[in-house]
């Protein structure tokens, strides 16, 4: 099995992709690829003078024949959201108004990688993801193709949450599934702290609001999130790169882990996010959580407005 990870495209997503493999010791190998050579010569160079103090590794910039071995490529090559246009909350498009422009650049690069690393799973960073892995696993001609889902969204989730009772995120059992997007769905009727029901939480953790007042607060920070990100910052991109070397990892060690990835799902014609079982093959399986009747028909709706995005890329 190869420990092998690229990253095509050395923006600001691509670099913190690559730092976090670097300091998590994702990989034994990272190459970046850029449009640009000299940037990713630029951010290879200097991620290598610090790599001595991680795990042993070795990070290069390279050209598509260097993708050749890889497990894993890490596609964030495209127009961000701030370069779009996609950074007003009042536009139910969100990162959907990105896909056009983005999707030129997949028509692009996705074949060259499918040629050089045929046997890597290819995870769709760029926004939206979601459709652009539809449209990656036209390009690539197999299923080996993810989408980073809602992995950031169930963190943001998990997070904004314990923020609000004073307890560490890892005590909020948490997901958010669908679009990676203004459609997404925030599982609440499953949400648990160190098992306990949240309304049992809120009385226990002496929170002064109701329970719809936290669900209210909660979903504007969570889904918006990237945008105040941007706001203060440019580009949301260090959560992302630490969710892409994870995902990174259960591909390559064949890990099984379940997380909110996307991939594609046959019933629902689209690729969209829900628990997803993730191995050396990509998506080894999916898992549909419990859902209200509200969240299953938010669900749905999400499903709608994916099927109607990919309907505009033309592929079967």
């Amino acid at each position: 099995m190869t420990e092998k990870v690229a990253v095509v495209g050395a923006g600001r997503v691509g670099q913190a992709c690559a730092f976090a493999l670097v300091l998590r010791g994702s990989a034994r190998e990272i190459v970046l690829v850029d449009r640009v050579r000299e940037r990713a010569v630029a951010v290879a160079t200097d991620m290598r003078y610090g790599a001595p103090l991680s795990a042993p590794l070795a990070i290069s910039a390279g050209d598509w024949p260097d993708l050749e071995g890889a497990g894993v490529v890490l596609v964030t090559a495209g127009v961000n959201e701030k370069e779009g246009g996609a950074t007003d909350r009042d536009d139910q498009r969100g990162r959907l108004k990105l896909l056009e422009p983005n999707a030129e650049v997949y028509r692009d690069i996705v074949p060259r990688i499918a040629q050089v690393a045929p046997d890597a799973v290819i995870v769709a960073v760029t926004d939206p993801p979601d459709p652009l892995a539809d449209l990656a696993r036209s390009l690539a001609g197999h299923d080996r193709v993810l989408s980073t889902g809602t992995v950031i969204d169930s963190l943001r989730f998990r997070t904004h949450v314990a923020g609000q009772l004073g307890v560490h995120p890892s005590a909020v059992e948490g997901l958010v599934v669908g679009e990676h997007g203004t459609s997404q769905v925030m599982l609440w009727s499953s949400v648990r702290v160190a098992g306990a029901p949240l309304a049992d939480a809120l009385h226990l953790c002496a929170v002064e609001q109701s329970l719809d007042e936290l669900r209210a607060g909660v979903e504007r920070d969570v889904r918006y999130a990237n945008i105040a990100i941007i706001e203060g910052n440019d580009a949301s991109q260090f959560g992302i790169g630490v969710v892409c070397a994870r995902i990174a990892e259960a591909v390559l060690r064949d890990e099984r882990v379940v997380m909110p990835v996307a991939a594609y799902r046959k019933d629902d014609g689209v690729t969209i996010a829900l628990p997803t079982v993730i191995g050396r093959e990509g998506a080894r399986g999916v898992l549909v959580p419990s859902m209200s009747d509200e969240e299953r028909g938010g669900f749905e709706r999400s499903v709608q407005t994916l099927r109607d995005a990919v309907a505009g890329l033309g592929i079967a």
